[in-house]
């Protein structure tokens, strides 16, 4: 018998949001009575594909474990890291622990919390059997302009084959690992698991997603995902 491919998701909540002008991390900041972050673990602790989640938490952070969600039977924590790229290889290295090198895990922002149910089934699904991966984007549909100096225009870039990369991220958990620390070795910091994939030589693939999947980075996202929310995406 095929052993079963698991799925997990490991949510990167380390970060202290220095844009947002907060006393407290972004994550944790209200929508609609909750955290940000437990709209965010919702989405997949009630996920049937989902068999665990990896929460990185900085060793600093004083909210976690008041939240109800933390005690959740799928949850488990790891240490934050200096960058967000080392959040996540200290995730992976303790999913490692638990789970095989095969399986997938799902790399998700801590302040997307719109995601939709039918995004991590259309990602899952339309991955199951890629060799490498991939993420969930949207397609750009503004002109894209780019600037010099004096945010002067030197260039109008084609938009028809650029996309928003957006997150949960998806890759085989000891590929991602080794990608991932392979370049912190050599002091390559990336934005995203996509980036660590692509300069291992792999090619990861786009699946499109739903725009209202935001990352809160202002304060007048909130109230965007407070409406969002409010219609029960």
């Amino acid at each position: 018998m095929e052993e079963r491919i698991h799925h997990w998701a490991l949510i990167p909540a380390a970060g202290i949001g220095v844009r947002m002008d907060s006393d407290i991390p972004k994550q944790y900041l209200l929508i609609n009575g909750k955290t940000i972050l437990e709209h965010t673990l919702e989405r997949f602790c009630n996920h049937s594909k989902i068999d665990g989640i990896v929460v990185v938490i900085a060793d600093t952070d004083r909210y976690w474990s008041s939240l109800s969600v933390s005690n959740h039977k799928k949850i488990q924590t790891a240490p934050g890291g200096k960058e967000r790229c080392h959040s996540v290889l200290n995730g992976l290295k303790h999913l490692l622990s638990l789970a095989k090198p095969g399986d997938w895990v799902l790399v998700h922002d801590a302040v997307r919390p719109c995601l939709r149910n039918e995004d991590i089934d259309r990602l899952i699904d339309n991955l199951c059997d890629h060799p490498v991966g991939g993420i969930l984007a949207t397609p750009v549909r503004d002109t894209m302009k780019r600037a010099g100096n004096n945010n002067e225009i030197v260039e109008t870039i084609e938009r028809n084959q650029l996309w928003h990369a957006l997150t949960p991220q998806m890759f085989r958990l000891g590929a991602l690992a080794q990608a991932l620390e392979t370049l912190l070795v050599k002091g390559c910091i990336v934005t995203d698991e996509a980036m660590a994939i692509e300069l291992s030589g792999a090619i990861p693939v786009l699946v499109e997603g739903h725009p209202d999947n935001i990352k809160i980075t202002q304060m007048d996202d909130i109230y965007l995902a407070e409406m969002y929310l409010k219609k029960g995406i």
